[in-house]
């Protein structure tokens, strides 16, 4: 009996199935009309479909001419950044091109006034710009992380890893190192 239910069941091949008796017959009207209702919407979606696209590439236009935009004001700052330190520090130039064109045995002390105003000058221009030269006095404890050792020195006078004698200042900008300073070191002297 099982296999009477089961070739009922099925249907010979290239026939449509059955459509179920509850579904209403479509006439020819209410498929043209459905046919051109769909249309439309499909028209409206189609339009709606070119609308974004086309806002799709202008925004990607946008965002690439921003890009390029970007990258041009990346390349100036880069390349023009530092023009306003440039030219503060431009008059000390001149000053110490002024004193050099002066110079003779009897301006000796002018020219050393002169050249402590344009030391100043650009002292002040850095100052400006963040940037502070490093305490390293003599006596100043050495730090390895602000200064870079290129003697040791025995000395009786200082006590051991203090800075016996700076010969090139450190500088720092905002805050962090610029520059270390270049010192010798005391070290405690040998006893015979």
């Amino acid at each position: 009996m099982a296999n009477k239910t089961h070739d009922s069941q099925q249907q010979e091949p290239g026939t449509a199935p059955e459509a179920p008796q509850e579904a209403a017959e479509i006439t020819p009207e209410s498929a043209e009309e459905r046919i051109a209702t769909l249309e439309t919407e499909l028209k409206a979606k189609e339009a709606e479909a070119a609308a974004n696209y086309d806002k799709f590439l202008r925004e990607r236009a946008d965002l690439e001419n921003y890009r390029k935009r970007v990258q041009r004001e990346k390349e100036e700052i880069l390349k023009y950044g530092n023009e306003g330190f440039v030219l503060e520090i431009l008059p000390a130039l001149d000053n110490l091109e002024r004193a050099i064109e002066h110079a003779s045995d009897e301006s000796l002390s002018a020219i050393l006034e002169g050249v402590k105003i344009t030391l100043s000058m650009l002292l002040s221009a850095l100052k400006k710009h963040g940037v502070t030269p490093l305490e390293s006095a003599p006596g100043t404890a050495f730090d390895p992380a602000l200064h870079q050792a290129m003697a040791q020195v025995p000395s009786a006078e200082q006590p051991p890893n203090t800075v016996v004698q700076e010969y090139q200042k450190g500088y720092l900008i905002n805050e962090r190192l610029l520059r270390p300073a270049m010192v010798s070191v005391a070290i405690a002297p040998k006893e015979d």
